[in-house]
């Protein structure tokens, strides 16, 4: 009897033990969620520079869950696009953002500095900030970026604060308030970016650590090409091109810290996000291309930077306080100059020919031109110019059709309403754009380019297609609820926000179309 009394006891203790740590765990939400974007991030570069790296990426390389296999999976791969995908779980046919054209531009909310307005006003649906509100209307949060799109979309349509950079200081736009609060018109007085003005930037290592040729007359449209490269002397023109240099990495991360501190995010007993989207890796890469020795060089300086804002970080939270989440908004083409097999062989396509072969269908009925559009190689048809005459919209996609698949450089013409049929397995083209257009919209063809060709004058590396080297971004989740490793399983950024859901155990607001990685959750 004494012996099972012990046992009794013993098993009491131990159920109240388990009891205990179950509720620990389940109080243990973290305080805040730090999303980063870094605009054109490949997968590749990740592998390619890490001998070299010292800083934020080794910390989440090693440190949290990398899948190395996973994409912005929809077709059109621009920066707006796949800024609307990572935080609100839900592919662009969802969300509404088939285009930078067709992103944030708005003039119902002009910039408090000037300029032109800016509002998500296109965008559909909820994101991840609407979950945390949902579950806790205290949670608060700040998104920052050199560009308005990629500060404005990760938050969808929610007026949280969001800034961005415009005419040498960080604004928004009347969407979201009619002033700027007094931590960041003290921030701007600081005049950071102004302060750069002649500074050079020159390599980070010694020049025999970067394998890449300096002078590659295809780069900056032939124009400085080597290093160093010098911000312009006038504080005003330092403070506009600032963008091109690793150095405006800097002074958003700064804004970020700024910020956290000014809103006390993370501080309130709830769960608060922090978006940042990092644009230079963007400028450089259009500038020099995926394979320059400035792409390396921003990679290594954007990892040292990175990991000094994920120090100051700590010393603000403990780690099991934040959660991270990294990924990229698209990839990019190299240049396809230096990729062509013969000196004939095309590198771009322009698809005006075959816009001007619908032109006559139009002037026969005084239709105007604007009734017929053409964005990232979609053809957007206007219902209300066109009559809603059915008849005539299909005439002009099959006569789109007929003339773009004559187009050298075009790979595919693509009626949308057989892509459904598709195999979206085995197919990604005919997948990513089966995610990407909205129903009520009416494209009926979508155009795809042969690999590494780009749309216009190829003056510079681009990306949009539907292309792996495009498509193709890693995702790296670092925190107490995640498991460290490689993961080589396909993901996708919509997969983002239900995995940070997940930890965070809130719910969407509506269906998704990314799920949890629960492979990579403790």
């Amino acid at each position: 009897m004494r012996m099972m009394r012990k046992m009794t006891a013993l098993t009491l203790t131990l159920s109240l033990a388990v009891a205990r740590a179950v509720a620990a765990q389940e109080q243990a939400r973290p305080d805040l969620v730090v999303f980063i974007a870094v605009d054109q991030l490949r997968a590749d570069y990740l592998e390619r520079f890490k001998p070299q790296l010292t800083g934020g990426f080794k910390r989440l390389t090693e440190q949290g869950a990398w899948f190395t296999n996973a994409f912005q999976d929809h077709a059109v791969t621009e920066t707006a696009v796949g800024h609307s995908t990572m935080l609100s779980g839900r592919f662009p046919r969802s969300n509404g953002i088939i285009s930078n054209a067709n992103g944030v531009s708005d003039p119902q909310t002009p910039l408090l500095n000037g300029g032109p307005g800016a509002s998500p006003f296109r965008f559909r649906g909820s994101t991840l900030i609407d979950w945390l509100r949902s579950d806790d209307a205290a949670s608060r949060a700040l998104s920052v970026s050199v560009k308005d799109r990629a500060a404005i979309l990760p938050m969808g349509r929610a007026k949280q604060n969001v800034f961005w950079f415009n005419n040498g200081a960080f604004t928004t736009s009347t969407y979201y308030g009619d002033t700027l609060p007094t931590w960041l018109r003290s921030f701007n007085a600081r005049r950071i970016p102004q302060s750069y003005a002649g500074k050079a930037w020159t390599l980070l290592l010694d020049a025999r650590d970067y394998p890449e040729t300096d002078s590659v007359i295809v780069e900056n449209a032939g124009r400085n090409v080597t290093f160093p490269h010098v911000v312009p002397g006038d504080s005003t023109r330092a403070a506009a091109g600032l963008a091109n240099f690793p150095f405006m990495d800097q002074v958003l991360l700064q804004l970020a810290l700024s910020g956290i501190d000014s809103l006390r995010l993370g501080k309130g007993g709830h769960s608060d996000l922090l978006s940042v989207s990092l644009s230079t890796t963007d400028y450089i890469g259009h500038a020099y291309g995926p394979e320059s020795r400035e792409i390396h060089d921003q990679l290594l300086r954007l990892d040292r930077t990175l990991g000094a804002f994920l120090d100051s970080l700590f010393t603000r939270f403990r780690p099991e306080q934040v959660v991270i989440a990294l990924t990229g908004d698209h990839g990019v083409t190299p240049f396809p100059q230096l990729h062509v097999k013969n000196p004939g062989d095309a590198i771009s396509a322009d698809l005006r020919p075959a816009m001007a072969a619908v032109t006559p269908l139009l002037r026969a009925r005084a239709i105007p031109d604007s009734a017929v559009s053409l964005e990232s190689g979609m053809l957007i048809l206007d219902h209300d110019l066109l009559h809603h005459d059915h008849a005539l919209m299909d005439s002009i996609a099959d006569t789109f059709a007929r003339a773009a698949r004559a187009v050298p450089g075009v790979a595919r013409v693509d009626y949308v309403r057989q892509l459904a049929q598709g195999d979206t397995v085995k197919d990604a083209i005919t997948r990513r754009w089966n995610q990407m257009i909205p129903r009520d919209i009416m494209i009926p063809v979508v155009v795809t380019l042969a690999p590494n060709l780009v749309w216009g004058s190829a003056r510079s590396a681009s990306h949009g297609s539907p292309y792996d080297a495009d498509a193709q971004v890693p995702i790296l989740l670092m925190g107490t609820p995640f498991k460290p490793g490689r993961y080589s399983e396909f993901a996708r950024t919509v997969d983002i926000a239900p995995t940070l859901a997940a930890v965070l155990r809130v719910h969407a607001t509506e269906p998704l179309d990314g799920k949890p990685l629960r492979q990579a959750i403790k």
